[in-house]
């Protein structure tokens, strides 16, 4: 019983230092399925969605969904803490190590309290170990201790910094693109037609900020967890969007120049195949449409009302044509919407329309003391006279 106990322990420790290694030190992304952090993430995730779908109201849901990634930042760690204490103590039991104490019958709680006091290098010196391995394995244990402090203490600046950067992105969407941002909204305010080079600079920032997005969840996964500030903004409605508008200007409704717009559709779309894998999430048409072939007569009609937006020869084309451009259309979302609509399932996001059903103000123009700040001016495709304030600020 106790060389069993002693495989066990031992197995548990090599197991929890891989899972610790490529989960906080390995930059790269893990392929195996035979993870203890995994493992954790498949059953608490769902169990904590579950519970969420009984909070009735919206925000406190979302308030509810964004607790869960700091919460299991901390129940990772107290439980890789908790089995590496456990896995000491039946190495020792096993080993059945000579301990200078009052307590000569050693048992199962003395080896469990002097594994927990070493791990964290408390050293009361009631318990002691006498034999050569009991002392190799209390130095080899309070070693880990000490960097499994280090390994806490280094792992939380890292992430929240990394999470600071993806809001950055995020937050300069407000202005661009709305609260929540839309695809059309970023074309209207940005007047491709008229200032070409807005739009090609946006590009370039969605480029740079997809690929950052990408690299830092397969460094740490569990970043595409944390929610943003508010509550109409995330970091995949980010990524849609960046797709979305991209997919527009692909078809002719970013100005002539496409070059750029297709660079930033191909790194955001290797995003979101990327992200699916990572989390093996199994694509998912979207339903219903989120542009059916009436909606997307709407958007068209809303781009040529705003002007500055499609060019001339898009704006005065032909019914074939628009059809063309449509089908076209069509085929690039296909290329992505099915990823982004996967993860929005498992990450219980709510991906943005192409245009916006009403007009609000955006999260800049309003806050907590009143609903729109007077004296400031509308942007382009704003109508001041319907913006309302949103309902995620009551």
């Amino acid at each position: 019983m106790r060389f069993l106990a002693g495989l066990v322990g031992a197995a548990m420790i090599g197991l929890i230092l891989l899972d610790a290694f490529e989960a906080v030190l390995l930059p790269r992304r893990v392929t195996h399925a035979y993870r203890l952090i995994r493992l954790f993430y498949s059953t608490a995730w769902p169990a904590w969605k579950f519970m969420a779908a009984f909070v009735s109201s919206p925000r406190r849901r979302e308030s509810f969904l964004s607790a869960f990634a700091p919460l299991s930042f901390l129940m990772i760690f107290v439980s890789w803490a908790c089995g590496l204490i456990l896995s000491f103590a039946f190495l020792h039991w096993a080993f059945q190590t000579q301990m200078a104490a009052a307590d000569a019958a050693r048992t199962h709680i003395s080896y469990l309290y002097f594994s927990g006091v070493t791990f964290f290098t408390v050293g009361y010196g009631d318990l002691s170990p006498l034999d050569a391995v009991g002392r190799f394995l209390a130095v080899f244990e309070a070693g880990l201790g000490f960097a499994f402090l280090a390994l806490v203490l280094s792992y939380h600046p890292i992430l929240a910094q990394a999470f600071s950067q993806r809001e950055i992105m995020i937050s300069l969407l407000d202005a661009r693109g709305g609260s929540p941002p839309t695809a059309e909204q970023v074309l209207v305010r940005s007047q491709p037609s008229r200032r070409p080079e807005v739009l090609i600079s946006y590009f370039l920032q969605w480029e740079t900020w997809s690929a950052e997005v990408l690299e830092r969840c397969l460094s740490f996964p569990v970043l595409a967890l944390y929610r943003s500030q508010h509550d109409n903004q995330s970091w995949l409605a980010a990524l849609t969007v960046i797709l979305d508008t991209s997919a527009l200007a692909i078809c002719g409704a970013g100005g002539h120049d496409v070059y750029q717009a297709r660079l930033t559709f191909a790194m955001a779309r290797h995003a979101a195949v990327d992200l699916c894998l990572i989390f093996k999430i199994h694509p998912q048409a979207p339903e219903p449409n989120r542009l059916s072939p009436e909606r997307f007569q709407i958007l068209i009609e809303r781009l040529k009302a705003a002007g500055g937006v499609l060019s001339p020869e898009t704006t005065n084309a032909e019914p074939a044509e628009i059809t063309a451009i449509e089908t076209r259309l069509t085929e690039l979302r296909g290329m992505y919407e099915p990823f982004v609509t996967g993860m929005s399932h498992y990450l219980s996001f709510t991906l943005p329309p192409f245009y916006p059903e009403r007009q609000l103000a955006d999260n800049w123009q309003t806050s907590a003391w009143m609903p729109r700040v007077p004296g400031i001016r509308e942007l382009p495709g704003q109508d001041t006279s319907t913006i309302s304030r949103g309902d995620h600020f009551v």
